[in-house]
């Protein structure tokens, strides 16, 4: 049996943020072991260069010095030795995302990809994992979180791990600190979360919901047949927002006041986006961790790997995470409509759909859609909004041309069965070619329309025939989301064409909408608004004088450039209808009513 590498993990200095990795090779290559930081982390897709964070490397063998040489800019190779080869790492540790890792004197966090170097041409092989306590006082109290397969460890405790290769390694993240822990079975699958942060969570009421979000995504698709475990690593500070899908976990940030307290009733707006983040990362158990493009498969963990299909797995998984609160009871179909609303909102008030198909946005994820600048609202579209606004017209589609016979459930059923369970990667057309096959359906236009091309998603017409009404209306400021009628009488009337934002005590024009009024007048990213026809103006004095102005009215803008300050010549125009709501129709027959119903589960 071949033996396993061994790697131990020590927060060796937590106020200066530094872990001491040590790789252990019992059989290293004699010609120089070459060992290699990942430059990114599946799931994100851009290059973050994690080897960036070491600080200093060494090597010994034997219990002497072994020479090593850094061929590149993620790459070490040490000297040849034909015995036993440990490498050790310094590695800082300041990045709170749940890409990263950090550490200081009340917690630690990493994912593998930031601390484990692989050893490359061994990276089949086993790996034990030893996570040390840090030395006295820090780490008091701490507890450990992670979906790795204990070896010897306690359970929630400092001690060895183990995963059949490194691909497994660098996919189960750790928590490590004072952490609040709830458990639950889905699917008669233990299931557990590990919070950190200061929160006053009704624990057995957030198990309960998690549970029912879980088992509503199993009913679905089935436990994948290796899942026999799964935890959520919840960050809970004041604020944030994020997630991040492994195989057996997920590392997931959300404000502390958005989770459920004790006496709370109902799901409120706050209780809703969290629920839809653990939704989110829960399907991504299916759809990419386990059922990836080919491209994927295996992942190159050393530079960008370029597909079409990434609004399959983010854009339909952000079309069934809401879709899942709903059917499993969690929130009403008037909620998931107001959500849906506000995706449609995002997505219309967006030029860069007219510019850039999803599957553009998919393949170039790596440079534009992960490295955004002032000019993305009018060049960039979101293969995870987009995406899932094209999967809901899909399944609407497909219910309404074989009468009910087939929807995209069943083709993301066939899916699995044919890229999931074998795990051989979905070719770059297979998404289509597998929904002509399940559906009978000649589809080719609707994907040259909406996945290859920018065309505008027949969504009044697919959800009216589904006994939901489409609207849309003008903006009511900057803060309006969408997904609801405005409750205003007086609309702005025009528009100025722009994003502004605050930095510091300025405010300043953060982006430029194509074909503005602000573009005509001059106004370009980053300037400072100074005033408005003479008069001092913020965020919300400007939105509230913009209801004064009727279109083709003039007015004059002041502001910094640099150090320059600069007036120019606005020509207001009409505010555009960017803002949708959704309404369910009272009024339907039992066929539409019977549609309806099987669409959302109700």
């Amino acid at each position: 049996m071949a033996a396993s590498n061994r790697y131990r993990i020590w927060p060796k200095n937590p106020a200066a943020h530094l872990f001491e990795v040590r790789v252990t090779v019992a059989n290293p290559d004699a010609d120089g072991q070459v060992f290699a930081m990942p430059a990114w982390i599946p799931g994100s897709y851009m290059i973050r260069d994690y080897a960036k964070h070491v600080v200093s490397v060494r090597a010994e063998s034997d219990g002497r010095d072994v020479a090593v040489e850094k061929l590149d800019k993620s790459r070490w190779r040490t000297a040849g030795t034909d015995r036993e080869l440990t490498l050790v790492l310094e590695i800082f540790a300041h990045d709170e995302s749940v890409r990263g890792a950090h550490l200081d004197l009340t917690h630690a966090f990493f994912n593998g990809t930031c601390v484990f170097p692989a050893v490359v041409g061994q990276e089949g092989l086993a790996c034990d994992v030893d996570i040390v306590a840090p030395e006295p006082p820090a780490g008091k109290r701490w507890r450990v979180a992670t979906s790795m397969r204990r070896a010897g460890a306690a359970e929630y405790d400092f001690g060895t791990y183990t995963t059949n290769d490194y691909a497994e390694l660098i996919d189960h993240p750790v928590e490590i600190g004072p952490l609040s822990i709830g458990e639950f079975e889905a699917g008669g699958i233990p299931h557990a979360i590990a919070i950190r942060g200061k929160t006053r969570v009704d624990m057995a009421r957030l198990c309960h919901d998690l549970q029912q979000v879980c088992e509503q995504q199993m009913s679905f698709l089935g436990a994948p047949a290796d899942l026999d475990r799964y935890l959520f690593l919840l960050n809970a500070p004041g604020s944030g927002y994020g997630g991040l899908e492994h195989r057996w976990s997920s590392a997931l940030i959300c404000a502390r006041d958005n989770l459920p307290a004790r006496g709370d009733e109902g799901v409120s707006d706050e209780y809703r986006t969290f629920l839809g983040l653990v939704s989110h990362e829960y399907f991504h158990l299916w759809n990419v961790k386990r059922m990836k493009p080919a491209r994927f498969t295996p992942y190159d963990l050393s530079q960008e790997t370029h597909t079409g299909l990434l609004w399959v797995y983010e854009g339909i998984t952000s079309y069934y995470d809401d879709l899942a609160l709903v059917r499993s009871g969690m929130i009403t179909v008037e909620s998931y409509l107001e959500l849906l609303g506000r995706t449609v909102t995002r997505v219309i008030r967006g030029g860069g759909r007219r510019r850039q198909s999803i599957e553009e946005s998919s393949f170039d994820a790596w440079t534009k859609f992960y490295k955004q600048d002032a000019n993305a609202t009018n060049a960039v579209v979101s293969y995870y909004a987009k995406g899932a606004l094209v999967a809901l017209a899909l399944d609407l589609k497909l219910r309404d041309e074989t009468d009910g016979r087939v929807s995209l459930d069943d083709v993301m059923k066939e899916a699995w069965r044919r890229w999931g369970e074998t795990g051989e990667g979905m070719p770059e057309e297979g998404f289509e070619q597998l929904c002509i096959e399940v559906s009978g359906l000649d589809l080719e236009d609707f994907f040259n329309a909406t996945v290859r091309g920018t065309g505008e998603l027949p969504l009044e017409s697919l959800l009216g025939s589904h006994g939901v009404d489409y609207f849309l209306r003008c903006a009511t400021g900057g803060t309006d989301k969408g997904g609801m009628p405005s409750g205003e009488g007086n609309l702005p009337a025009v528009w100025l064409g722009a994003n502004l934002g605050t930095r510091g005590d300025k405010t300043v024009f953060l982006s430029i909408n194509n074909d503005g009024p602000a573009e005509a007048a001059g106004v370009s990213p980053g300037d400072e608004l100074v005033a408005l026809d003479g008069l001092r103006a913020s965020i919300a004095g400007c939105e509230a004088r913009t209801r004064r102005y009727r279109p083709g009215d003039k007015s004059e803008l002041t502001v910094f450039r640099g150090d320059e300050l600069i007036t120019l010549r606005l020509k207001w125009a009409e505010a555009p209808t960017d803002t949708c709501y959704l309404v369910l129709n009272g009024d339907v027959d039992d066929a539409v009513a019977t549609r309806r119903g099987d669409w959302l589960g109700q």
